[in-house]
Order: C-alpha cells, then structure tokens, then sequence
C-alpha cells in the first residue's frame, strides 16, 4: 500500500460510520474476526481481493477508501513518488490520480513478479479493461482464451468476462493498463488490479 498511507486506521474510521464491530464487519465479508483486527492494527497487510471483499460489506469503493483531501485544481503531473499503490504486497499497482475528484478512468503502472498470479478464482467485474505490456511476460485467461504477451504486445477486454492474470516466467512483468468505470466495480466479486 502507499507509503504513508494508514490501512488500518483508513478502515477503522469507515467501520466505525458505518457503526459496525469488528465481528459485524467480519461477518458481512466473510473473513474472520481477526483479520479485520489485524489489518486495522496494521500488522497484515491485505490482499487486494482480501481488501476488496471488506470494502464491499461496508460498502466502499476501493477508489473512495484511497481518496483524500486533493486540491480543487488538481495538477495534471503525477510523479513516480505520488502515485498510490493499491497492490497486495507481492503485486503492485500504482494508480495515477487516486485522489481526483470525479475521475472517470482508472490508470495503472502494475509489476508482477514471477510466479505472481491473481488467484485460481476468475476475475469477473463491471467494466472495461486494456493494457500494453513494457517489459517481461504475463499470461491472461480471458473467458477460458489464454493468451502469453510480451513487451509491445496489449490486450482489452470487457471485464464481466472471467479473467485471470499469472507472470509463469523469469522475469518481472511490468504493464501500463487503463479500465473504466474507475470505481473498481463496488459491487463486483474480485479485483485484480483495475
């Protein structure tokens, strides 16, 4: 997650407005009591599907749980160092104008490393998504297609397919991606990184 950005406390404020208990919550996302102690204590870092299923119970967009306070006229220059990484610890996707105001589109600078994968559970969400790969190999299963891109080569996809995405090589994968809507789709089953 974004340097500096506090998880825990982040869904510790949005569960307690939403008067809910740690139990309450837990139940709603069907993840166990102490995960969600743990991930408010900061000593686990979720998952992003993790993450995703505790923001649905509440219900939070991924995106409305990273927005902060963002100036009224927001540049429109992102350094490196300002992008917010809403990756799971092993994966990293860096989201570019998290805290735009009425963003409509969702940008991403996503690494996986190898043997990275998204999970055996197929990725089904609201929306559209596409990317081009920059360095490395990645694998994506778009409803039961497989395909392996390498550097120049891109995809797009509406995302209510079933899709999947696995770095099987050496190297690590870098992508740019794009989707839209950007709300991570709120009331979907998984995220894999748009």
């Amino acid at each position: 997650m974004e340097e500096g950005f506090d998880v825990g406390a982040r869904l510790r404020q949005l569960r307690q407005e939403k008067q809910l208990s740690q139990r309450e919550l837990a139940k709603r996302a069907g993840v166990t009591n102490s995960t969600i102690s743990l991930i408010e204590l900061n000593n686990v870092s979720p998952s992003v599907s993790s993450l995703k299923k505790i923001l649905d119970a509440l219900p939070v967009s991924i995106s409305a749980f990273f927005a902060g306070d963002e100036p009224n006229h927001p540049s429109p220059f992102y350094r490196a160092s300002e992008l917010t990484d809403i990756g799971d610890g092993q994966l990293s996707w860096q989201l570019v104008a998290a805290r735009r105001p009425d963003r409509r589109m969702s940008i991403l600078h996503e690494r996986y490393p190898p043997g990275a994968d998204t999970g055996e559970d197929m990725l089904e969400h609201d929306g559209e998504e596409g990317g081009v790969v920059i360095t490395g190999e990645i694998e994506i299963t778009v409803n039961g297609e497989v395909g392996l891109l390498g550097p120049g080569d891109a995809y797009y996809f509406d995302s209510r397919l079933p899709h999947r995405f696995r770095n099987r090589g050496d190297q690590e994968c870098v992508i740019v991606s794009a989707n839209t809507p950007p709300t991570f789709s709120d009331g979907g089953q998984e995220l894999h990184h748009a």
